[in-house]
C-alpha cells in the first residue's frame, strides 16, 4: 500500500500563511496540516497569535499571504457564512432574550426548516451536551454559566459543521466546572466525529483533551505534537517551561563532559540536539528530581536548603536553593521527607529523567 492511501488527506491545510497589521507581524508563515476527525489545540501566551490565526481558519480575517485550504480548494477570501465551519466565542454570543430551544434552533430557521423537525433536532443535541429536555423553553439568562456553555454547543452542532473552531469558551469558568466540561468536551468530540480546533492559553486544558498540540510564540508555531511528545521532548526551553514548572540548568561543554553554568560540578548525562553546540539547558520537571537519603545517590547529584514546602493535594512541592538557583521537587504525599525550613538537603536526577534542549 502507498504513502498517499495509509496517510488521510488533511481536512485544513495551510501553506506560509503569514497575518500583518502595518508593521506589526501577528501571524508568521505557519505551515501546519489539521486532520480529519482531530482534536487540535492551539496554546501559547497572550500575544502569540492564535486567536488572529483561528480567526483566518474561521474566515474572520484574510492572510496578507499564503494560502489555507480545506478539502483540497482555496479558501482564503470563503466568507464565515459559507464554509461548512462554526466557531464558538468565549462570549458566547446567545440570544439573552430567546430560550434555549430557541438559541439551538436559530441555525435551523435561517435555513427554512420546519417547527417541527427544529424542536425535535434541539432535544436531540440537548442530549448530547447534557441538557435536560424540560430545559427547551427556559429563557437562557436564567441557566447557569456551564448550561450556557452546553447551549452554545448545541447550537453550533446545529450548523452541522465539519470543523468546530473554540475561542478561549472555558476561560471565565470556575476551576471545578471547567474540569467537567473538559471531558465533557472530549466525549463530545469522539461521539460526533467532529474535527475540534480549540484555542486556549491553558496547556493543562490542552493537555486533557487533546490530540495534538501546537505551541505558538510571536506568531509562530515552535512545535507541533501530541501531548506526551509535547511533555516528554520539548523541541526547546520555551516549549519546557511553558508545559509547566521545570528545573532549568544551563549547561556548557568542556574538556571533561557537560558542565552546570551556574551549578559547578553537575554534569549532563547526553549532549545537546544541535551539533556543535557549546552550550544547552537540561530540562529535569520536579517529579524526576529527589531528596536523596544519606546512602541514595543519582547520577547528578546537588546540596541545598529547604526554603519552603507547598501542597498541591496528592503531592508535595518543596523549594530548594542551591546557590543561587530555585530547585523544585515534587513527592507523593506519604513520602514527604522530613525535612523542614533552612534544612540541609542532597537531591539528585538521573540521566534517563533529564531532556536537553537548545535555546
Amino acid at each position: 500500500m502507498s504513502d498517499d492511501v495509509k496517510k488521510p488527506k488533511p481536512i485544513l491545510q495551510l501553506v506560509g500563511v503569514r497575518k500583518t497589521f502595518g508593521d506589526f507581524v501577528a501571524v508568521d508563515r505557519i505551515d501546519l496540516d489539521v486532520r480529519q476527525g482531530e482534536f487540535l489545540t492551539i496554546v501559547g501566551p497572550s500575544g502569540s497569535g492564535k486567536t488572529t490565526l483561528l480567526r483566518m481558519l474561521a474566515g474572520m480575517d484574510v492572510p496578507s499571504e499564503g494560502n489555507i485550504t480545506l478539502h483540497g480548494e482555496l479558501i482564503n477570501d470563503v466568507p464565515p457564512n459559507k464554509r461548512p465551519t462554526c466557531l464558538v466565542f468565549q462570549s458566547l454570543a446567545l440570544f439573552p432574550h430567546k430560550t434555549v430551544g430557541d438559541n439551538i434552533e436559530f441555525p435551523l430557521k435561517v435555513r427554512g426548516v420546519d417547527k417541527a423537525t427544529r424542536k425535535a433536532r434541539a432535544l436531540e443535541l440537548m442530549r448530547t451536551v447534557r441538557l435536560p429536555e424540560h430545559y427547551h423553553g427556559k429563557n437562557v439568562m436564567k441557566c447557569s454559566g456551564g448550561e450556557r456553555q452546553r447551549v452554545a454547543l448545541a447550537r453550533a452542532l446545529a450548523y452541522d459543521p465539519e470543523v468546530l473552531f473554540f475561542d478561549e469558551p472555558l476561560s471565565a469558568i470556575d476551576y471545578k466546572l471547567k474540569k467537567i466540561l473538559e471531558k465533557e468536551l472530549k466525549d463530545l468530540h469522539r461521539e460526533t466525529g467532529k474535527t475540534f480546533i480549540y484555542i486556549t492559553h491553558s496547556l493543562e486544558e490542552a493537555m486533557v483533551m487533546s490530540d495534538r498540540i501546537g505551541v505558538m510564540r510571536a506568531g509562530r508555531l515552535v512545535q507541533v505534537g501530541t501531548p506526551e511528545e509535547i511533555y516528554e521532548t520539548p523541541a526547546d526551553r520555551f516549549v519546557s517551561e511553558f508545559v509547566g514548572e521545570v528545573n532549568v540548568i544551563e549547561v556548557e561543554k568542556t574538556a571533561s563532559g557537560w558542565q552546570g553554568v551556574d551549578l559547578p560540578g553537575l554534569y549532563a548525562i547526553k549532549p545537546p540536539k544541535e551539533d556543535g553546540a557549546a552550550r544547552a539547558f537540561v530540562v529535569v520537571r520536579p517529579e524526576f528530581m529527589r531528596l536523596l537519603a544519606e546512602d541514595e545517590t543519582a547520577d547528578n547529584c546537588l546540596e541545598g536548603t529547604v526554603y519552603n514546602e507547598y501542597s498541591l493535594g496528592s503531592r508535595l512541592q518543596y523549594q530548594v536553593h542551591v546557590g543561587e538557583k530555585v530547585m523544585l521537587v515534587e513527592v507523593p504525599r506519604g513520602r514527604e521527607v522530613k525535612a523542614g525550613r533552612d534544612a540541609r538537603v542532597r537531591l539528585g536526577f538521573d540521566a534517563r529523567d533529564a531532556i536537553v534542549v537548545g535555546s
